[in-house]
């Protein structure tokens, strides 16, 4: 007899699909703009274009039904690393904000873990190593 498994959800779909992911998005920006860590790096963006890219990245690598069609993370950063000194300092307390936005909409702490895991895996990506 051959059964299969079924197959666990996906982060994307465990954090509430697509309307899951815009609530998060917003308020992990609301936390970004406000920890003064890290929201000097976003002071020329198109707060609009900023979220829709997040949230379209999101969705990717949560393991959404849509692709990834924006620039490469390294391409992303890049400027913010080579012009204002992006570091794992930066990286650190974005991951912070995600977390207390994740804890803000009560996800349960695998599921936390298992976000953070996937955005400690882009770091080096990131920074540009």
């Amino acid at each position: 007899m051959n059964a299969e498994s079924p197959q666990a959800p996906s982060l994307y779909d465990r954090l509430g699909g697509s309307d899951g992911i815009r609530q998060i998005v917003q308020g992990f920006y609301f936390h970004v703009f406000l920890d003064p860590r890290v929201a000097g790096f976003f002071g020329d963006f198109d707060s609009e274009r900023l979220l829709a890219h997040q949230r379209e990245f999101l969705t990717y690598v949560l393991g959404g039904p849509h692709p990834y069609s924006g620039r490469s993370l390294r391409a992303a950063h890049s400027r913010l690393v080579d012009e204002f000194g992006l570091d794992d300092s930066h990286f650190n307390a974005v991951s912070e904000c995600l977390a207390m936005t994740l804890n803000d909409f009560d996800v349960d702490a695998a599921t936390v873990d298992a976000v953070l895991a996937v955005v400690e895996s882009v770091r080096d990506d990131v920074l540009g190593r």
